[in-house]
């Protein structure tokens, strides 16, 4: 084990058990590790690191086994995977065109240090094949668990994500708090006993990103919900209402003339819930806010905004330490709430800890940042995107589980070369299928959304039925940005298919063989079996 901090006065330590600046209590029990240490003076935590368990290390035979690595946000690709496969990072773009986009902003690039020999996930890991295995974090409220793998020798390496975590002499801080099981069944069904399933109402629903972006109006909106059958209960607009990301009072009154309060008016009268979207952590260059309150934005070290993508004119995290900030994105909460908005969607939320806060975690401040955002809304629906997952839970009632669907299968291929947050189908089916095991655990699972409109799209016909199969069979979420209204009876008849299978289908288990997942499902009784081309993304 080795433990680097500093001290009040900035100097640096190291090491590699209980020193005369600390102390740990260890402890062992079925499986469950544990390390506390309590500080014997003020200090400041920067990093730790231990070999995982050696059940998990150490085996040839094992590098080629299947492996889970869950990515750091919403975005983030996630799949099962073999050891030698290679790691998606950044480390091959000039640092010209990560200044200018913002690419390293997304994900865990800022803190995280990639490597062309490693691969690495958070929280919950295991492994399938000759050695199998599952090891979950329960110290995620207080630390991220890094777990890295290294891809030529299969050597397994746990790192707390402690950073930044500041301990007075005398206090306590849990440095890790993992289990780890020999047996992948096992694990997950250990994992199914602390994180049980819970009912959760199941959305079948509309979105206006996927089809108009940010050029929407009161006129498209007003004849796409109307298209909408009884089978539907949510109405959500996206992204495009307000005037700039940021000043979510400023509606655009040439899209909307007369406000947006016909939305819920209208939803409601159908028998819907109304939703709206906002990215309450964050503001863009152009709004108003950036301009007139610069106070409100959190700052590097160097005195510089901080950055969190390249989104619309740029956009830059709030300080989430000031209470005129936190007042202002209560309000505007409050506002919609007020309004008639049952369901509130809240986008970006990595940049709660983007920023570095003194004296706290990465997952600290995710944690205070959702639960802020809970104690708003707690007579309303929040559905989170962009968000580390394990911060979300028992905060947030369903959470996107994948990046955006893109309108060709793995989006244009210049993208390829960028970030693992990417918009991508192709990521976004696998994560919808890999991230299963936390729908209905941690929160509804909401996979993005499914086209089978012909316009305006280049998927192929057996990828939106793909598409719309796998999201109906694994998610809690079902939601589209087409108008109903103008499908064919081919496309009606793939909905109502699609439709059962999400109201009443049950995957029973998934397994990956080279580049097919082979899906068993139960849907009336009746058992059945699917295999979803990954490369190809259609169901064979």
């Amino acid at each position: 084990m080795l433990i680097r901090y500093a001290l009040a006065d900035g100097e640096e330590r190291s090491a590699h058990g209980g020193c005369a600046d600390f102390s740990l209590e260890m402890r062992e029990d079925s499986g469950r590790r544990t390390v506390l240490l309590t500080a014997k003076r003020d200090l400041t935590l920067l990093s730790h690191e231990e070999d995982a368990p050696p059940h998990f290390s150490g085996s040839r035979v094992a590098r080629y086994n299947l492996i889970y690595l869950n990515g750091y946000q919403s975005w983030t690709d996630t799949r099962e995977r073999y050891f030698l496969r290679f790691e998606k990072n950044l480390l091959h773009l000039p640092r010209g065109i990560l200044d200018t986009y913002s690419f390293d902003r997304y994900g865990d690039y800022h803190f995280y240090p990639y490597d062309v020999r490693r691969v690495h996930g958070y929280d919950v890991f295991y492994r399938k094949g000759i050695r199998n295995g599952f090891l979950l974090n329960l110290n995620y409220k207080r630390a991220y668990l890094i777990v890295e793998v290294d891809r030529r020798t299969g050597r397994v390496l746990l790192k707390s994500d402690v950073a930044g975590a500041a301990v007075r002499a005398g206090e306590s801080f849990p440095l890790v708090d993992f289990i780890a099981h020999n047996s992948y069944e096992e694990g997950l069904a250990d994992f199914k006993r602390r994180f049980p399933e819970r009912p959760i109402e199941k959305i079948f629903g509309y979105t206006s990103w996927y089809n108009y972006y940010q050029d929407i109006r009161e006129d498209i909106l007003l004849r796409d919900l109307e298209a909408l059958d009884e089978r539907f209960n949510l109405f959500q607009i996206d992204d495009g209402y307000e005037t700039f990301v940021g000043d979510w009072l400023d509606v655009d009154a040439e899209k909307f003339p007369h406000g947006l309060s016909f939305l819920p008016e209208k939803a409601h009268a159908r028998g819907f819930k109304a939703g709206i979207w906002l990215a309450p952590f964050v503001a863009e260059e152009k709004s108003r806010l950036f301009r007139e309150h610069p106070e409100y934005f959190r700052r590097d070290a160097k005195g510089n905004f901080v950055k969190c993508g390249s989104n619309w004119s740029g956009f830059y995290a709030l300080d989430l330490e000031n209470e005129e900030v936190l007042a202002y994105i209560k309000k505007c909460l409050r506002h919609y709430a007020d309004m008639g908005f049952d369901l509130f969607k809240l986008d970006f939320l990595y940049a709660a800890n983007l920023p570095t806060y003194e004296g706290m975690t990465r997952s600290e401040a995710a944690e205070r940042a959702y639960d802020f955002l809970r104690e708003v809304l707690p007579d309303r629906l929040i559905l989170g995107c962009g968000a580390t997952l394990f911060n979300a839970i028992g905060k947030f009632d369903y959470m996107r589980i994948g990046p955006d669907v893109s309108l060709s299968f793995d989006d244009a291929f210049y993208m390829k070369f960028f970030h693992r947050e990417r918009p991508s189908t192709k990521i976004t089916i696998q994560n919808t299928i890999y991230r299963h095991l936390m729908n209905g655990s941690f929160f509804g699972n909401d996979p993005d959304v499914f086209l089978l409109r012909e316009d305006n799209l280049s998927l192929s016909k057996g990828t939106r039925k793909a598409l719309l199969t796998i999201n109906a069979l694994f998610g809690s979420v079902l939601m589209t940005s087409d108008n109903i209204g103008a499908y064919g009876e081919e496309q009606k008849a793939m909905l109502d298919e699609a439709f059962a299978l999400f109201r009443e289908g049950k995957v029973l288990s998934f397994t990956k063989r080279r580049r097919l997942i082979r899906v068993e499902y139960e849907l009336r009784g009746e058992r059945y079996s699917l295999d979803y081309d990954t490369a190809r993304g259609v169901i064979l």
